[in-house]
Parts: C-alpha cells; structure tokens; sequence
C-alpha cells in the first residue's frame, strides 16, 4: 500500500507499506544538488551532506555513530547533481529512535568552523580518491565536455574550492535550497506512521518558501581527450539521452540489447568474438531536463581502434535492424527480474519512492512498471535509437595511452 500526503508547506510524505518486511528504510530527499550551486559554492552541497554527521546541539558525531550502532542500524548520504540524500535502514522495532536520530541530524546540524576544517581534510581525500580512478575521471571528463555549465561541475568541488568553502557559504546554500517544496520524506517497509510523525510534525513546522529552479542545461557535443599513464584506455562514446519525465523502459530494454549483459550485442561482439577488452557494456545519466546515453570500455591501447570500429558497426546495425524479437523477450526478462529483485529490498523501494516524487511527482508500483516494460515493441526501440544515435551529435571522452582528437572528431562522420 503506497500512501501520499503534501503537508501544508509543501513537504511531501510518501510511505510505501512492504507486507512480510521485518525492516523499514526512510530517507530525506532534497531536490538541491551539485548544479543548483552558484559561484563561489563549487562543492558547497556536498560539504553540507558531510556536515550533517558531524553533531548537533544534543550530539556528538561520535554519539550519533554510537547510537546508530546500537540500534543496529544502517545510516547514510549522497549527494548527487540533481538530489542530496540522507536515509536510515533499521530493523521495524527501532524505526522510531533512528527517526528520530536522523530528524536532529538534518534540521540541528551546527556547522561548525572546527568541524568544517576536519571534514575539509576528509573531503579533499575523497577527491584524491576519485582522481585516482580512471573510469571516474573519464566520466567526469565526459559530464563536464556535454554540459559546460553548472550540472557539469564536479559534484565534490574542486581543491581549490573546498580550502575556500566557508561556514556562511554553506548556511546560505541550505537557506536557499532546503526549502520544503523540495523536501521529500520516503519510508518503505514495515512502517508504523506513528514512528515518523515527529520528524513529520518537525519538518511541517519549517516555514513555506520557494527555491529557485536550477540552472537549465542543454546537451552540447564535446571531444575530451586527457593523455595519463594508465594501464588501459578509459573510452565512453555518449549520446544526447533522456529526462526523467520521458520514462526509462525504452531506454532499459536498449541497454539490455546492447550492451547490458552478457547476452548483449557488444559483449558478445567485443568481449566474445575480438577478444580485445574486458569491461564494457552501455549506459545512460537521466537528470530532470537531460541525460546522456553511450558506450562504456577500459582496453589495451593498441585494441582501441579495432574496438571503436566494433562499437560503430554494431550501434549503425541496431539503428537498421533494432532489436529481433529473442532479444526483445531477453531484454523484458531481465527488467521484470531486476524491477521485482529491487523492490524485495526497502531500501530500493525507499529510493524509488523518493526519486519518483521528488522528480515526477509520484512513483510506480511494480505492476505498473511490468506493464511498461511488457508493452515495449520493437518499433519502441527502434524509434529510441535512431532519435539518440545520430554520429554528428557525438561525445567523447577518451582517457590513457589515447588517440589524437582528430581521430574521435572524425567519428562524427560516420553514416
């Protein structure tokens, strides 16, 4: 049973009772991330996401770690371009002490100044961690070529930016963007509402006002090419994709088809018949007015051309042909499977709600989502790829042992 209220603010409260469930998840959304910071705040959402552990007026971090521990709970945040989260699992008995915990979190964070100079430390490690990933810097390559404005920036900031963030900086980003119209409270699982009415009756206490819509963003083709002393090549070659409001199940079943499994085209072209890379598959980013769509490979310097080549081939065949009917029934099979494993955990029906009415306004339940995928055609596909496929439209991010730009510029001459 999904139940639904807007409290007079415009906080939304979804629960999404789970029959059988001995757990229960619950998560505060925000529609506040990385792209809705303005200059000079380069970082700023996440740094509060970091913030919001470090103690409030009743607790230390160290308690808040504590009492977590005791409850034996799960307790956890994200911060992303579009959204910032904080959510607890814990087992149904002790829903009401982890509310509670995560309510004095998210509205009696002190922020403090010494506090801000420990976290800035642990900040710029996650920094040099990701830098030292190869396939996250080609994806961040990639973001930030496409979308040269604010939902391209990195989501952590940059070092320069954190050394420079200050208290003020994030109060006034919190001011502004954790208005209630963008606040979201999902719970999923077994739920007793009276557990949560504190932290409702808390947050319906905030006074209404509006937040200024992020800043638009708009697909732009780009060619990023970084040389880096890297055992293989990172390469993504991406597509303008789609929003969330356009719906995933076309999309989800032309994954599957292409690059989502084993099964899948250029597994099966790439991996099982040239033998020339290990990790690939297809992918798409959906954000509120944008996405992006593409192709995914770490290989050896010298199979990169022989695998481009494959992947060009293979996506010009699927914009031909699309997909044949074993491929489509395949690709349903998998959905159907992952849609119904996924909701078996209230942590991803937690999730699932909150997104949903935090970017749609609601969320579907899984009959309703099988449905969607069951009545995709193959006409369906189709019509997807030809429309995000199109060569003149293409980026990519090319990270390693790589080639000279000219050589990723001239794949946009392919027919």
């Amino acid at each position: 049973m999904y139940e639904k209220t807007v409290l007079p603010n415009g906080v939304t409260v979804v629960l999404d009772h789970a029959q059988g469930a001995r757990s229960a998840s619950l998560g505060i959304w925000i529609r506040a991330g990385s792209r809705c910071e303005r200059p000079g705040e380069a970082g700023a959402a996440h740094f509060i996401e970091h913030m919001t552990f470090k103690g409030t007026a009743a607790r230390s971090s160290a308690a808040i770690a504590e009492r977590m521990d005791d409850l034996g709970a799960e307790l956890n945040a994200y911060t992303s371009r579009d959204c910032t989260s904080y959510y607890v699992r814990a087992l149904d008995k002790n829903l009401a002490a982890a509310a509670e915990l995560l309510g004095d979190m998210f509205l009696n964070s002190l922020f403090s100044a010494p506090d801000m100079d420990t976290e800035r430390g642990v900040i710029l490690d996650e920094i040099r961690m990701y830098d030292d990933m190869p396939d996250d810097v080609a994806n961040e390559m990639l973001v930030k070529s496409c979308f040269p404005g604010r939902l391209g920036a990195p989501v952590l900031g940059t070092p320069e930016s954190v050394r420079a963030m200050r208290r003020e900086n994030l109060l006034a980003f919190r001011e502004r963007e954790y208005a209630p119209g963008n606040i979201v409270v999902s719970a999923a699982g077994k739920i007793d509402a009276g557990a949560i009415a504190p932290l409702v009756s808390a947050l319906a206490a905030l006074p209404a006002r509006a937040a200024e819509p992020p800043e638009p963003a708009r697909y732009s083709p780009a060619i990023a090419v970084k040389r880096s002393d890297t055992e293989q090549n990172q390469l993504l070659l991406a597509f303008p994709g789609i929003t969330y409001a356009e719906g995933r199940c076309v999309i989800g079943i032309m994954n599957a088809v292409l690059g989502g499994s084993a099964s899948s085209r250029l597994y099966r072209k790439l991996r099982d018949e040239l033998g020339c890379c290990y990790d690939l598959g297809s992918f798409d980013m959906t954000w509120a007015d944008t996405g992006l769509f593409g192709i995914g490979a770490a290989l050896a310097p010298e199979n990169e051309r022989r695998a481009v080549a494959a992947i060009i081939d293979e996506l010009r065949r699927f914009c031909d042909e699309g997909p044949d009917e074993a491929e489509l029934a395949r690709a349903k099979a998998q959905a159907e499977s992952g849609a119904v494993l996924a909701l078996e955990s209230t942590l991803a029906r937690m999730r699932r709600a909150g997104q949903g009415e935090l970017f749609l306004g609601g969320a579907s339940g899984v009959d309703e989502l099988l449905e969607r995928y069951n009545a995709v055609t193959r006409e369906d596909v189709l019509a997807l790829a030809r429309r995000l496929i199109d060569f003149k439209s293409l980026s990519v991010a090319a990270l390693g042992d790589v080639q000279e730009r000219g050589y990723y510029e001239s794949l946009r001459e392919t027919k």
